[in-house]
């Protein structure tokens, strides 16, 4: 019989924490540094919403410190080292892993929709490929609509033909994000933007499965079947659970249980093979906290009903929420503090005068109210401050009286 390893809440924390760079030693903020974060992280999720900074850049902050973000403009753009596509969302993804997202190019599109869209628009598909062949790398605005049928929808993409198409061709490896003219995406022909070292050949599904569950679950540190399936490429691991005993009677995976006060919690919990060296040094007692801040898409807490599960923490996004209906604020950033996630603050970046604001801080009910937190707390809105060029921060709501003199010292 397979002897599971026993743990604790706080211990499954603190492996999940450190897998994601978090804890121990800071890595080195130049461009080596980040790009041992990111195949530590898989992905980095874009989002549009700059209340602070954008998604991917916050969380390169959180654990690198203040960094010059044209390293991942290099690793991006001149060494392709990295690049965008889909993982759990729209995110910058690594060139090397790109056999893996291969497997969403050869089955896209999925949907009879969008297929039949595809076919009807095959010669404007065809234009859209030599327009890019001739002139790339361009703008979705430099490409004409000649749709022969168009995109039909109730929402924001109803009649938008160009940049659906670009999106299809986009999904399925044909074309990709060749560079950025501030926020707008350049397209060009993936043939032209892979380096001649990025693997190629295509590999059996299955494998694809066995590469990514474990990439996943290297970044999750201890996680279920269902964490694994929604981490990284979110929903594309079939047979995801044969995949997992499969790998656990190879040794390349092992089995946990985590119990809390005697009970054990419910479902399988795995450990990768190579996470066990950190988990021995944890039980002997080595553990190097942080404290920090978080951007909403972080990839430690992306997955919602993990982090309530595993941090015991409530997390909802209320950027469409009305505003008289909030309970914390527009764009919330999460407080880590050591395996904890002890409350949350609101800021607002005026990027026109360099002014950060605090609107409010807000502490979980059992978070320690001392004032050494408080300061760790606001050295982190400091660093905040120092890496989005703020030039002055003000406090300008409501904040826990156990932390209200340390954040402003």
């Amino acid at each position: 019989m397979t002897h599971i390893q026993t743990i604790t809440p706080t211990v499954a924390r603190r492996l999940a924490v450190a897998a994601q760079r978090l804890a121990g030693p800071q890595p080195p903020s130049d461009m080596d540094g980040m790009r041992d974060v990111v195949r530590n992280l898989n992905c980095l999720q874009l989002d549009p919403i700059s209340a602070v900074a954008q998604s991917h850049l916050l969380v390169l902050w959180s654990r690198l410190g203040r960094y010059d973000p044209a390293h991942l403009d290099t690793l991006l753009w001149e060494e392709r080292a990295l690049f965008e596509y889909w993982a759990h969302a729209a995110s910058i993804v690594l060139t090397e892993d790109y056999q893996i997202h291969q497997r969403l190019m050869r089955r896209f599109p999925s949907r009879e929709r969008s297929r039949t869209w595809l076919a009807a628009n095959a010669e404007f598909r065809q234009y859209v490929l030599d327009r890019l062949a001739e002139a790339g790398p361009l703008s979705s605005k430099e490409i004409e609509d000649r749709a022969a049928v168009p995109w039909p929808s109730s929402g924001w993409t109803n009649n938008r033909n160009v940049g659906i198409m670009l999106d299809f061709l986009w999904s399925q490896g044909e074309i990709m994000v060749a560079g950025r003219k501030g926020r707008t995406r350049l397209w060009d022909l993936s043939a032209r933007c892979l380096p001649a070292w990025a693997p190629r050949e295509s590999l059996p599904e299955r494998e694809v499965v066995r590469r990514a569950a474990q990439k996943a679950l290297l970044a999750l540190g201890v996680g279920r079947l269902r964490d694994i399936n929604d981490h990284f490429t979110r929903g594309r691991y079939p047979d995801l659970g044969s995949v997992l005993t499969e790998l656990e009677s190879a040794g390349t995976i092992h089995p946990l249980q985590i119990v809390e006060n005697g009970h054990p919690w419910p479902d399988r919990w795995y450990i990768h093979a190579d996470t066990i060296s950190q988990l021995e040094r944890l039980l002997a007692g080595e553990w190097q906290p942080r404290t920090t801040l978080l951007s909403p898409f972080d990839n430690l807490i992306c997955d919602r009903r993990r982090t309530e599960d595993l941090f015991d923490f409530h997390f909802r996004l209320e950027i469409y929420t009305p505003k008289a209906r909030r309970k914390y604020g527009y764009y919330v950033l999460p407080i880590l503090h050591g395996e904890r996630l002890i409350g949350r603050l609101d800021p607002k970046l005026d990027h026109k005068m360099g002014r950060l604001t605090i609107n409010a801080v807000y502490a979980e009910p059992d978070a320690p109210q001392d004032e050494a937190v408080a300061q760790a707390i606001g050295g982190a809105i400091v660093s905040l401050g120092n890496f989005v060029g703020a030039k002055t921060i003000n406090f300008t709501g409501p904040a826990p009286e156990g932390w209200r003199a340390g954040l402003l010292t």
